[in-house]
């Protein structure tokens, strides 16, 4: 028997070190839309044809539907075999990005983190997916605990009385409190006189939106030199017209404002309500409430702080927490446990009625208790306080970025996210924020400027939450770090991005033309043909 002979161990070969930045090569295909690829006759599934005996007992099923209830024709959806519909969807997803693929912090308030797995495999237990709304009460009592406990669970963060789940998003949140303070002041006999509401510019605009969609008059609050929304101005604003103040806090640039108080104690000296958008409190989870700052009413988005998905804006989950006064008026129905069984109330004569459907987004609301469940009241304290070391180390790294800055609150610190500003790198390099974005994607990363108005010119917001570790960050940092080395060597590149990513440049003109707008593919059809024709 021979031995092959030993070799002996030398010095650890050499490894080549890191790229200082990932590679990224998106796949690109020239996919049409789903009604481009049908074709006449092919089918995914084949139903078999009904038994003699079930057809003879049943008997012709449309005789029981209504004749105006019945379709004159079938539904031209698309005609298509299950692998060329597999095959469509798979296309198409490896042209996305997301948080499993890709570092996403430039996704500011938005709060994008990481959903845990064993979540979404909750949500997609048999045990909720077969539930249907109109089950008998018996029979879903396990949802509807999960639901009560949620609601006392985001009582206790919020320091809240009661808490309805029913809203299906943030902005929806917002519509129900803002329906709950005109109720509150009509049951009053003041909702003729209060007709005004107050908001902040860097407060979500859904604040404005909401409120004027209601029927409201908006008063907008500029920032003081600091960045903080204007006292003065709130002195200047406030009246026996104010219905309420709607206010973000921290607002959308991570300034925390101090003197929330102050402001809350005002509007409250001439009768108005106070309404804490709390849509994004993720770096303040354990630490401030929004009842210690004397608020009336609030709203969380659990698709962002508790980590449900966003899902492309839909379906979210929006909760809103009021005091004692305000529970009245909560939407109908609200879930009670009587000690024995957990069931909707309906009998709440001064509600504001229904926000939607049926009770909340349930495989949402479930995700949300799961991952609270999970953290505990330290857990969920250790989230914010990671986000906001998260968020300052971003900071103190971006500013380090030739041409970068961070208006407002000079030398302090942020709490959950930061809006940035391109403008030194846009004046001397020509490069805009946006053109910034687009060359971010050749790197498989995500970009945000901010929502319009363009309070800081040329502006970027990075949040970075407590999902994303050191390396993470430090893999942005380059990324940014080497576009803006670009745009004053050889802008051209960003001009002409992206090079690897499948975004495209929107044509800008097209977004106040409603010629242009199709918001489906059969009206797109339509105008197409029109122009055809002209």
């Amino acid at each position: 028997m021979t031995h092959s002979p030993v070799k002996k161990l030398g010095a650890p070969k050499a490894v080549a070190p890191k790229p200082a930045l990932r590679r990224f090569h998106q796949a690109r295909w020239d996919e049409p839309i789903i009604f481009e690829l049908s074709v006449a006759g092919q089918r995914g599934v084949l139903p078999p044809e009904p038994e003699a005996a079930i057809v003879e007992t049943a008997g012709d099923v449309f005789d029981n539907v209504p004749a105006s209830l019945q379709r004159k024709h079938p539904p031209a959806l698309p005609e298509m075999a299950q692998l060329h519909v597999l095959r469509h969807y798979l296309r198409l997803s490896q042209e996305n990005l997301g948080v499993d693929l890709n570092i996403d912090v430039g996704q500011g308030t938005c709060t994008m983190k990481y959903s845990p797995k064993v979540n979404d495999q909750l949500a997609r237990s048999h045990r909720l997916t077969e539930l249907h709304p109109l089950q008998p009460l018996s029979t879903v009592q396990g949802i509807l605990e999960v639901m009560y406990r949620l609601e006392g669970m985001l009582k206790e963060i919020s320091g809240m009385d009661r808490v309805t789940l029913q809203p299906g998003a943030g902005s929806a949140a917002i519509y129900t409190n803002v329906s709950m303070i005109r109720a509150y002041h009509e049951a009053r006999g003041e909702g003729q006189q209060r007709t005004e509401v107050i908001t902040t510019s860097f407060s979500h605009p859904s604040n404005a939106a909401a409120a004027k969609v209601a029927g409201y008059r908006i008063i907008t609050l500029p920032p003081d030199a600091d960045g903080y929304p204007d006292f003065e101005a709130l002195k200047a604003a406030v009246s026996e017209r104010t219905a309420a103040l709607l206010i973000t806090n921290p607002e959308d640039t991570g300034i925390f404002n101090p003197r929330i108080e102050a402001f809350v104690e005002l509007v409250h000296s001439v009768g108005g309500l106070c309404s804490y958008d709390q849509a994004n409190a993720n770096g303040i989870l354990g630490i401030t409430r929004a009842r210690e700052a004397g608020f009336d009413v609030c709203h969380f988005n659990l698709h962002k702080t508790f980590s449900t998905p966003h899902a492309c804006g839909g379906p979210a989950a929006g909760a809103c927490g009021v005091t004692e006064a305000i529970a009245p008026f909560l939407p109908t129905p609200t879930i009670e446990f009587d000690g024995t069984r957990y069931y909707l109330d309906y009998n709440r004569p001064q509600s504001i009625g229904k926000i939607r459907p049926w009770y909340g987004v349930a495989p949402n609301l479930l995700r949300a208790y799961a991952w609270i469940m999970s953290l505990g009241a330290d857990g969920l304290r250790e989230v914010a306080e990671v986000a906001v070391l998260n968020n300052n180390y971003l900071m103190h790294n971006v500013l380090k970025i030739r041409g970068a800055s961070a208006p407002y609150a000079k030398g302090k610190r942020r709490i959950e996210q930061v809006r940035y500003s391109w403008e030194q790198l846009s004046e001397e390099t020509g490069v805009h924020s946006e053109e910034i974005g687009y060359r971010a994607a050749d790197f498989g990363t995500h970009y945000w400027t901010s929502h319009h108005p363009f309070v800081v010119p040329e502006p970027m917001t990075l949040e970075p939450t407590e999902s994303y570790s050191q390396q993470d960050l430090d893999e942005y940092i380059r990324i940014l770090n080497h576009i803006a080395e670009e745009a004053y060597t050889d802008p051209e590149i960003i001009h002409t991005a992206p090079h690897n990513s499948t975004v495209h440049r929107i044509d800008q003109e097209s977004f106040d033309d409603p010629e242009a707008w199709a918001v489906t593919w059969r009206a797109y059809q339509r105008k197409l043909k029109k122009s055809q024709e002209s």
